[in-house]
């Protein structure tokens, strides 16, 4: 999944809210004005059931964009997309505008909501314990862009080059992948829990906390992160138990805050299945190469 934005400097126009989703095994949206520009998003199903979620909001004080990527199922990933922007849009208005703090609070208050619908379902829908999802946020206002991010997705930022390169462009990481198969994020998990020598393990081709999942950081998936779900009775029964001491993954958000700048020119905002078959510098190459909405339509996305 993708959604991109350009124009990042552009006066305000018009403002519009949109919603994307869908169970199509593959679908695009052309360019649509927002509040800073224009965005479109494009969408690949690798499942059965589409695990993911995006979203766009547009007011005249802000642009928020998020992606979800979800596993185990689509309960999280569509728990997100229709619960944090109430929540980020709740407390940027108590508290006077966006701030890390403001992000924070909406990103613990959607995973708080969520571990109260796991706790009332579990009894008829055990499985939902182990469902979880990569949250990806950006907002933009007053020409401060906010990049917050749990799990594997990325967004990086295409900005003009300066000098005798101006007609080339450079990709610029703005997030953190919070996958253990990335060396610094492995040591920040092991040297969590120094007293669990198996906390990561190589298995199935790459690197897992206890053996089950890649990413250290995600909405749900409580019973990596509460006792009482994995040793819960309907629990077990669904699936095999993970002893452990304490939690080995968390919901808190790595946030960038960085003031927009004239050679900005575009984001992409994306799930891990478009940054495993392109590096950050082919994906902003082929925006910048294509105009508009035809470099969406040519983007491998799963």
């Amino acid at each position: 999944m993708m959604m991109m934005l350009r124009s990042l400097s552009r006066p305000l126009e018009r403002c519009l809210g949109v919603r994307a989703g869908g169970d199509a095994l593959m679908w695009h949206a052309d360019l649509k004005p927002h509040a800073s520009g224009d965005f479109s998003i494009a969408v690949v199903q690798a499942n059965n059931c589409l695990e993911d979620q995006s979203q766009v909001f547009a007011s005249p004080f802000a642009t928020y964009v998020g992606v979800y990527d979800g596993h185990g199922g689509p309960e999280a990933s569509r728990f997100v997309n229709k619960h944090l922007f109430p929540f980020l849009h709740k407390f940027a208005t108590e508290q006077g505008g966006l701030s890390a703090d403001v992000i924070k609070k909406a990103f613990n208050a959607t995973e708080e909501e969520f571990l109260r619908l796991v706790k009332r379902s579990l009894p008829v829908r055990p499985q939902i314990a182990s469902v979880g999802s990569c949250c990806l946020v950006g907002a933009i206002s007053n020409d401060v862009l906010y990049v917050a991010n749990l799990g594997d997705s990325r967004a990086v930022l295409g900005r003009k080059a300066s000098g005798d390169k101006e007609n080339t462009v450079v990709a610029e990481r703005l997030s953190t992948d919070h996958n253990v198969g990335v060396e610094e994020v492995r040591k920040e998990v092991e040297e969590l829990h120094p007293d669990d020598s198996h906390i990561v393990v190589y298995t199935r081709g790459v690197w897992r906390i206890k053996g089950i999942i890649q990413v250290s950081r995600s909405i749900g998936d409580v019973y990596l992160k509460k006792p009482e779900f994995y040793r819960d009775p309907i629990f077990q029964q669904f699936g095999n138990p993970v002893p452990l001491k304490r939690p080995v993954i968390t919901a808190e958000p790595s946030i960038l805050i960085r003031k927009l700048k004239p050679q900005d020119q575009f984001l992409i905002f994306a799930s891990d299945g478009l940054w495993e078959q392109l590096s950050d510098e082919a994906a902003v190459n082929i925006v910048f190469k294509n105009p508009r909405a035809v470099s969406i339509r040519v983007l491998p996305l799963t």
